[in-house]
């Protein structure tokens, strides 16, 4: 019996797709050791089909003989066949109603599944994740439509010379144009009508921390939240200075009761103690860059009822830009209304019709809603992804997939992310099924 048969599937979610799960010198790696990978063409994919044949790949239209398939986004539901396992960012796990038909196609033909997000340590860290690269090129994009919002209310700042991350070569060169418009602003200043600019960072994970590796090549400095207010006094801020600012969970919700105490565990387990305080915040900035997972069950940042009082008032607020990176419709952002793409990343959300308003020019903010951001970046988020999930490959291959998932033997970091196993769902996410 020989080795194993590995098949990495093509993206076809849309033509900003390119991003693989293992780049052509990791499956060299595997090739080497003996593994035969299966790759689809793709006239789209970041790496060409001549360098996966020059790894050792085989380009293959039909992933039927794989053992294990790889993608990113969510698949076909006609590529799956009993006994195989496929492994990718399912979006499940939620019940969400979009992929239910996909999961239940899944199902009925006696596949596997595990999901890269349910890949995580002991403290329920994500492992394999593109994050950070969302983080980055949602940031970057925030910072080119701030730019493009200043323009249209005839404000000249050095935000317009910035372009979305996609039109960049690399990450390197937009890092270099973020740090020449830092240095402008270093030199000349700001309009004093947009002093203070500061930026907003919710969330302080993965994807929280590509944001700020941005505002550093910017240039940012760093403020606490006690600090906002004194930053709006006359005076008071720095014209040479663009300001960020994170968010954590004590800084967006405090407890209902009078004579209670933040404690975030209890938040996390009882979010119905607790109500969103975050808005208060909300107009001493001027961008607030979103990377917080959220849940219903949670307060959310900003509700639509907030922003009409605060585009209401006779004078224009601060706030220009939500970088909505975690992209919830209707989430923890309220006004973000729909999802976008990277050639038309962003609406004005318009306070009186509850519409989104293709552009950056109008009454209400500018929300940057694209839901597949690390697909800006495609080389540099697929070279850290396939760095992280090259490791579980051998185990994936090596599982003997016809055992009943009790006795399936895999390390605990993949057996906890099996969602369903030869077309059942896994008790771990059983309750799936009550949400379909």
């Amino acid at each position: 019996m020989g080795k194993p048969i590995l098949g990495i599937r093509r993206e076809d979610k849309n033509r900003w797709e390119r991003r693989v799960p293992l780049t052509p010198e990791i499956v060299q790696e595997f090739v080497g050791r003996g593994y035969q990978i299966l790759v689809q063409p793709s006239p789209l994919r970041v790496y060409p089909d001549e360098q996966w044949a020059a790894a050792g790949a085989r380009i293959a239209e039909d992933l039927a003989p794989a053992d294990v398939v790889l993608g990113v986004k969510e698949m076909p539901a006609d590529i799956f066949r009993a006994g195989a396992c496929y492994v990718f960012f399912a979006h499940v796990v939620k019940g969400q109603k979009h992929n239910m038909p996909m999961l239940k196609q899944l199902l009925a033909q006696g596949a596997t599944l595990l999901d890269y997000e349910k890949i995580v340590d002991q403290q329920g860290r994500r492992l394999v994740f593109f994050g950070r690269h969302a983080g980055l090129a949602g940031t970057i994009d925030s910072l080119w439509a701030l730019g493009r919002r200043f323009e249209s209310e005839q404000v000249a700042s050095p935000f317009s010379a910035l372009e979305p991350a996609h039109r960049y070569p690399d990450l390197a060169a937009a890092k270099r144009a973020l740090g020449a418009v830092g240095e402008r602003i270093r030199f000349q200043g700001l309009p004093p009508a947009l002093v203070p600019l500061v930026v907003g960072v919710a969330g302080y994970g993965h994807v929280a921390g590509g944001a700020v590796e941005i505002l550093d090549a910017l240039g940012a400095q760093e403020v606490g939240v006690a600090e906002l207010p004194g930053l709006l006094r006359p005076g008071r801020a720095d014209p040479r200075v663009v300001y960020r600012v994170t968010f954590k969970e004590e800084h967006t919700v405090e407890p209902v009761a009078a004579d209670g105490k933040f404690e975030l565990q209890d938040y996390y387990d009882h979010p119905e103690r607790y109500r969103g305080i975050f808005e208060r915040h909300v107009p001493a900035l001027t961008v607030l860059v979103n990377c917080i997972y959220w849940e219903a069950k949670y307060p959310r940042l900003v509700t639509k009822a907030f922003l009409r009082e605060l585009y209401g008032k006779p004078e224009s607020p601060r706030l220009r830009v939500f970088g909505d990176v975690t992209c919830d419709v209707l989430g923890s952002i309220e006004c973000n209304v729909q999802v976008t793409t990277p050639d038309a990343p962003v609406y004005v959300w318009d306070p009186d019709t509850d519409r989104p308003r293709e552009g950056w020019a109008g009454r209400g903010p500018v929300v940057l809603a694209v839901d597949n951001l690390p697909c800006e970046l495609p080389a540099e988020s697929s070279e850290s992804f396939a760095k992280a999930l090259g490791p579980f490959v051998p185990a994936l291959l090596e599982a003997d997939w016809s055992k009943p998932f009790e006795t399936l033997e895999l390390p605990r970091e993949l057996k906890d992310a099996v969602i369903a196993h030869r077309g059942e769902l896994t008790p771990r996410y059983a309750y799936i099924s009550g949400l379909w």
